[in-house]
Order: C-alpha cells, then sequence, then structure tokens
C-alpha cells in the first residue's frame, strides 16, 4: 500500500540558510531512492522558516529504508539545535 507523508519544518530564522541545503540535498539523494514515487520540497509564502515536504511512497518498507539513509540521520541530527520544534510528520492514506 503506497503511504503517502507530510512533514512540516520550521526552523530557527538564523539557520534557514543552513537548514535550505540539508533539505535541498535530502530532495536530491531521496528522489534516487527506488521507493520514492514523489519527493517535493516546499517553503511558506509568509513565513520563510517553514518548510513542507509532501511525499509519496511505494511502501512502508521503502519509508522505513529511507528513515536510514545517512542524509536523513543528518537531518535528524539537526532539529534540537537548529529548529523551533520538532517536525511534524502526517502519515496518510489516499481515500479519493
Amino acid at each position: 500500500m503506497k503511504i503517502y507523508l507530510t512533514a512540516i519544518i520550521k526552523t530557527k530564522d538564523q539557520y534557514r540558510n543552513e537548514l535550505v541545503a540539508v533539505l535541498q540535498n535530502m530532495v536530491e539523494q531521496t528522489r534516487k531512492e527506488e521507493a520514492s514515487e514523489l519527493y517535493s520540497l516546499h517553503q511558506g509564502m509568509e513565513d520563510k522558516n517553514l518548510f513542507t515536504f509532501y511525499e509519496v511512497w511505494k511502501s512502508k518498507e521503502g519509508l522505513d529504508a529511507h528513515n536510514q539513509q545517512p542524509y536523513i540521520k543528518a537531518f535528524g541530527e539537526l532539529v534540537e539545535e537548529k529548529l523551533q520544534e520538532k517536525p511534524t510528520i502526517l502519515l496518510t492514506t489516499l481515500i479519493q
């Protein structure tokens, strides 16, 4: 079953440029993963420190493998210091 994931990330202002580089690398690397069908990064229009990922995964196993990749773990190390709060992760299925 496909998994649809939305991740909401809020960076601290002083780390925005650094975080953008990390997030863009995540996009580049993740799009190479076989289980990734869609992996898009969005930035808030009014709040430039707000970033949203919209993702579509072929399976839970593929998403689990993604979460073990070094570039995802590297992002996880930034959360405590460089984000305003822990990211919000929404896992959904398509109903229509």
